[in-house]
Formats: C-alpha cells, structure tokens, sequence
C-alpha cells in the first residue's frame, strides 16, 4: 500500500475546497449582490449632493441640539465604530452602567427641561452599539429642543416625525421606528 496517497488526497482536498469556499463562492456571492442588490451592497450609503453623508445602517452621532439625537453607542473608543460592534455587557447590577444611565438620564433632562418621562432607547445602548433607529417617542421627546434651535414650530417638527416613521414589517413583526439620519437630512432640507 502507498502510504503517500491519502497524504496526496488530504492535500488535494486542502487545496480544491480552499480554492472553492475561499475564492469562487465569495466571488460568486460579491458579483451577485453587486448586480442584484447594488445599493445595499455598496453600504445603504445615503447621500446629499451627490456626496456620501452616511448609511441608513449604522448610527452616527449627533451633538448638536438643532439635530435628532440616536441611541447611545457602546462601542469605544469612538462611538459608532462599526469596526467594534458590540454592546456594553455591563449586567444590571454593574455600578458603571448605573453611573452610565444616571450621567445620560441628567444630560438628556438637561437638554430638555420639563421633560421627565425618558424613552429607554435615549439611555440604552443597543446590542450592536451602532442601532441608527430611534423610537417615534424617542423623537417626540427630542421634537421642542429641535423646533427651538432652528426656528421651526414643533408642529413642524412633529409632522416631520410622523412623515420619516417606518412602520412594523407586514404589521407584525418589529416596532415603529424613525431613522435619525434620514430624520436629520430631511430637517436640514426644511432649514
């Protein structure tokens, strides 16, 4: 018996399923999406004047009071870094994520005086850290600081909410929720 035949077959098959799961498919897989599903195969990037401003997919932050801000992002050292997607894994009785929590809740009452009932996607991260969707009270809650610094009424603001909501898939599965960065493009359009 040869003993050089499965050590010849072993290598053979090495290289051949090497060859095939690690070039032809991917291959296969990139020219696919790139002519079937071009858009999202390019980022979901959404643009303005023809530039780039980001993607509808990932979160991006916002600090400015004249715009809608997203949930807190976990990942560090820069937020919405989509290269370090993670959640925080602080558990509930971690004292960090309560100093956390606390340090958000009296920043965003700050921001919004005589508003008291914060929505919890203001004060959570997500379980990505790069969640670019808020809730519709989310943004209600946001509406009068944003009205206020860029002149507009709230009414303005609120209708604006109500036309960027995207509703629950087939009715049923998911929540309703509002794109922050469309929410803010759109409102940049208005003023």
């Amino acid at each position: 018996m040869n003993r050089r035949a499965p050590m010849k077959t072993a290598l053979l098959l090495l290289a051949s399923f090497t060859l095939l799961c690690g070039i032809v498919f991917p291959g296969l897989v990139y020219v696919a999406s790139q002519i079937l599903f071009p858009y999202q195969a390019g980022g979901s990037l959404l643009e303005v004047n023809g530039k780039a401003v980001g993607s509808q997919w990932i979160g991006q932050e916002f600090k400015e009071k004249r715009y809608f801000w997203g949930r807190p992002s976990a990942t560090s050292p820069h937020p919405y870094d989509a290269s370090s997607s993670s959640g925080s894994n602080f558990s509930t009785k971690n004292p960090s994520l309560k100093k956390l929590l606390l340090e958000r809740q009296q920043s965003l009452l700050l921001a919004h005086p005589g508003r008291t009932n914060i929505p919890a996607d203001l004060l959570f991260a997500s379980g990505s850290g790069l969640d670019p969707e808020i809730s519709p009270e989310a943004a209600r809650f946001q509406a009068l600081r944003v009205a206020a610094a860029r002149g507009l009424q709230e009414e303005q603001v609120l209708k604006l909410i109500d036309e960027t909501t995207a509703e629950r898939q087939l009715q049923v599965m998911g929540e309703r929720r509002v794109n922050v960065l469309r929410l803010n493009l759109a409102l940049d359009a208005i003023r």
